[in-house]
Parts: structure tokens; C-alpha cells; sequence
């Protein structure tokens, strides 16, 4: 009861700060909705990256050798160990501050942040611990799927006709995309934590942050040169969905050293050195 009530004497003390963190919550819950609509209008990164990703896992199910493939996946399971590392210890530090007793906040005030009421303080924060939070899971359950992906595409039969490798494509696809919506939204809370941590200069800070927030990450999915550059790579990958066709079931490839002799008879019949 009172720490219910110390809540309620904060939130009567100082209602901008409430009216800053709706605006934040908005903003937060609102961005999918504000992506959704803007797509109406031009494209996205999101959703060209969903076509860019199909194509590679079309051309992953007919490439022989698959070391290509396997270093693409390295590179993002390393992007996302990362970016999780960096997040426990953004907790970590923030946690440190939250549940250190007095000292720190001590230090902080010395810094010349405002902790007169040390409940309001406590509960920025907190917000900010909450979003670093989210942002976590959201990166570890990226590496997982990561994981299973990598375990389908090792699966994979070498010799398939375009109708079994448009399944195996989906199938690979399926596992692949909410990894990676899974590493963006672990990404955007990185976001929205900076945002959160503004509240500590103010409500004012808090709101305009969130806004600013909002407008960044809906400018660079849309309006960025790389959005323009994914954009124009998703129209070509379109206009030529399978670039690379299938090798038949149970077609030998040739070996090097046959396809050698054969440049070699061909270059003799035609008239030689």
C-alpha cells in the first residue's frame, strides 16, 4: 500500500510526467500502426528486405556449395550476440543505479539530475530497464529461430526440381523471417530505451524524444537512401524471381576436369593454338 500510494502522491505532484509517459506509451504501441500506413504511400525497408530474404533463400536451395550462405547466417548470429551482450550490460549498469540505495541516487542528484521525489526517479528508471528489457528478449529469441534456421538450411537436399525447391524454400523462409523481425524489434528498443532514459532530463525530453523516435525510425524505413536502394532491388528481384534455375533430379554435374577437356576439344575443332 505504500508504495501504491507513494505512486499516486508522484503522479499528483507532477502530471506533465504522466502526460509525457502516455505520450511515450503511444508512441511505443503506436509504431507498427504509423508503419503500416506510411507503406500505403512508398515502400519499406521491412517489407523489401522480406523479398530481398526470399530470393536468397531461393538461390540457397539450388546453390551447390552453401558456404556463401553459411557466412551471411554467421554474420547475423555474431550481429545479434552482440547486440544482446550490450544490452545485459546496459541493464546491468541501469539496475545498478535502481536498486543501489541511496549512494547512487545521491550521485546522480551530484550530476544534476532532479531525484526530489525518489519514487519518480525510481520509476524512470525502471521504464528504461523495461525497455533494454524487451529489447533483450527480443534478441535472444532472434538467436534461436537463427539457430533453427541454420539447421534447416543444413538439411537441405542438393538435387531438387523447381517445384520441390519453391517448398523447401517457403519452408526455410518461414523460420527465417521472424528471426529477423525479432533482431529489428530487438533494435528498436535501443530506441525507445534513449527515449525512456530522456525522461530523466524531463517530461518535456520524454515526449519530444518519443516523437523524435517515432519520426527517425519511420524516415529511415522509408525515406532513407538504403530504403530507396532496397527498393529498387526488390523491383528487379521481382522482375526476375528465379534468377539461377534448378539442376534436374539425378543430373551428374560435370567435373572440372571434364568441363576442361571439353573447352579443350571445342578449341580444337576449332582450329586449335
Amino acid at each position: 500500500m505504500s508504495l501504491l500510494s507513494n505512486l499516486i502522491d508522484s503522479a499528483r505532484e507532477s502530471p506533465l510526467d504522466i502526460v509525457g509517459l502516455v505520450i511515450f506509451i503511444f508512441c511505443w504501441l503506436g509504431y507498427e500502426p504509423f508503419l503500416r500506413r506510411i507503406s500505403k504511400s512508398r515502400g519499406l525497408i521491412t517489407k523489401d528486405l522480406s523479398v530481398v530474404r526470399r530470393a536468397w533463400m531461393k538461390e540457397m536451395t539450388v546453390r551447390e556449395v552453401k558456404l556463401f550462405d553459411s557466412n551471411l547466417m554467421a554474420h547475423a548470429v555474431n550481429s545479434a550476440t552482440n547486440f544482446s551482450s550490450a544490452n545485459l550490460l546496459l541493464i546491468a549498469a541501469v539496475a545498478g543505479v535502481l536498486f543501489g540505495g541511496h549512494l547512487p541516487i545521491k550521485s546522480m542528484s551530484a550530476l544534476g539530475f532532479d531525484v526530489s521525489s525518489v519514487v519518480l526517479f525510481q520509476i524512470k528508471l525502471a521504464l528504461v530497464v523495461v525497455c533494454l528489457s524487451r529489447g533483450l528478449l527480443d534478441f535472444i529469441w532472434s538467436l534461436r529461430q537463427m539457430n533453427y534456421c541454420a539447421a534447416a538450411m543444413g538439411s537441405l537436399p542438393e538435387n531438387m526440381d523447381k517445384d520441390t525447391a519453391a517448398k523447401f524454400t517457403n519452408a526455410v523462409t518461414n523460420i527465417l523471417e521472424p528471426a529477423m523481425s525479432s533482431f529489428s524489434q530487438g533494435v528498436r528498443a535501443y530506441y525507445f530505451s534513449l527515449a525512456a532514459a530522456a525522461w530523466l532530463l524531463g517530461p518535456i525530453y520524454l515526449a519530444v524524444a518519443s516523437i523524435g523516435a517515432v519520426l527517425l525510425l519511420g524516415w529511415r524505413q522509408s525515406r532513407s537512401q538504403s530504403a530507396r536502394g532496397l527498393k529498387q532491388l526488390r523491383e528487379l528481384l521481382e522482375e526476375h524471381p528465379y534468377p539461377t534455375p534448378p539442376r534436374p533430379i539425378n543430373v551428374p554435374v560435370a567435373s572440372d576436369a571434364e568441363k576442361t577437356s571439353e573447352n579443350i576439344a571445342s578449341h580444337n575443332a576449332k582450329g586449335g593454338y
